[in-house]
């Protein structure tokens, strides 16, 4: 079963901090990018640096198949969506 959500960016951010696990699926739309892929690891945010909340992903594609790591903060004015797949359940994350 699929359940739907609406959440602000800061929000979603603390839904993948609180719930999403190395391993479960993380689905990321933003501007025109689709990135499906494998959890890999969190990094957390650095102010020395200034990156944000970063989430690294084995990507699953036919052509790309690579590991890469998404800054939320770098892409939070372009996110559109998130899906999140684990055994237990398949939540689909709507950015307001």
């Amino acid at each position: 079963m699929v359940e739907e959500v609406q959440m602000t960016l800061e929000e979603a951010i603390e839904y993948v901090r609180n719930n999403v696990e190395v391993g479960d699926v993380l689905e990321i739309s933003y501007n025109r990018i689709f990135a499906p892929g494998d959890v890999l690891g969190f990094t957390e945010e650095d102010e020395e640096t200034g990156e944000g909340f970063r989430v690294g992903l084995q990507l699953n594609g036919e052509i790309l198949n690579q590991a890469v790591e998404i800054d939320f903060k770098e892409i939070g004015d372009d996110l559109i969506e998130m899906r999140h797949i684990n055994d237990e359940k398949e939540l689909v994350i709507e950015i307001l």
